[in-house]
């Protein structure tokens, strides 16, 4: 597997933006997404968090590999919010957050933060989410289902980001009707998974107030290095057939497995992992050629 760093930039206008990353699909670190003006970066903190949604009910999540079956893994636990800021201020821990939206359950929020929209009014601003993790924790390797360009900004901590593009799912053992592989490009064994060792992207690792673009339809295996917090904003595809791709994975291909899952169980996820095995294996010959 090789990785190349992601460039950083700082500065640029909007049409470059649009020409050098966005249109054809190009990862970057971008310094000033994120204004320096933005109220959050002297007003956010732990403490304020558990002084406004500290007494907050929440799903803990771990480990992704246990639930490979499936489209989204299952919750391992339940704690306050507050509980939870404190585990992972205290010592590394695999639990994150994952569907907890602060900025939804306190929309007042949205008003600390300010954006130096790159894209010319593309970014969907009035939609983002927040994702808490511990130092050790990482999501599952996928890409996103709606195949929306993403904009991650970080807030506190260090994550450091792994990316794909897309014409690379055979190699990392995607399961069809699924949007995740069942390789895990850090950990697999590569006798399993010989794939992996063809892989060919690009690391990023992003500091508070730094943001990574991850064009649409990018792989992405996100792994915290210290606790911390993001905040990640959406723009639209580029092409009609892009989005129309995402329309199909939210409202049809996602039902689809889940029937077949309920149907045929384990029968059906073995169908999926000789697939993906099939694919990766006709994909190797293809770069061996």
């Amino acid at each position: 597997m090789k990785l190349k760093q992601v460039d950083k930039i700082s500065g640029i206008r909007s049409e470059d933006f649009l020409k050098n990353y966005l249109k054809p699909g190009f990862p970057v670190i971008i310094s000033d997404f994120i204004s320096a003006e933005s109220p959050a970066w002297k007003k956010w903190s732990y403490d304020y968090f558990k002084e406004i949604a500290g007494d907050i009910k929440i799903d803990v999540y771990g480990k992704e590999e246990e639930s490979m079956d499936r489209a989204a893994s299952a919750p391992v636990g339940q704690m306050t919010f507050a509980e939870y800021l404190d585990l992972i201020t205290k010592e590394p821990t695999e639990l994150r957050l994952f569907l907890f939206n602060l900025l939804k359950i306190r929309p007042e929020l949205k008003n600390d933060v300010i954006y130096n929209d790159v894209t010319g009014g593309k970014v969907l601003q009035w939609l983002p989410f927040m994702f808490f993790g511990g130092e050790g924790s990482s999501t599952r390797n996928h890409f996103d289902i709606d195949m929306s360009h993403v904009f991650i900004s970080q807030f506190q901590g260090l994550k450091r980001i792994w990316l794909f593009p897309n014409d690379q799912s055979d190699l990392m053992y995607k399961l069809p009707y699924n949007f995740h592989s069942i390789a895990n490009p850090k950990y697999s064994n590569v006798e399993e998974y010989p794939g992996i060792k063809y892989l060919d992207g690009y690391e990023a690792v992003i500091h508070p107030g730094e943001t990574l673009y991850m064009p649409a339809g990018w792989w992405h295996y996100i792994q915290y290095e210290t606790e911390g917090y993001s905040i990640s904003v959406r723009a639209l595809a580029n092409s009609i057939s892009e989005k129309l791709k995402g329309a199909r994975n939210l409202f049809i291909t996602r039902h689809f497995d889940n029937t077949m899952r309920k149907i045929f169980k384990g029968h059906w996820f073995n169908y999926k992992i000789n697939t993906a095995k099939r694919r990766a294996n006709n994909a190797i010959k293809r770069k061996a050629r």
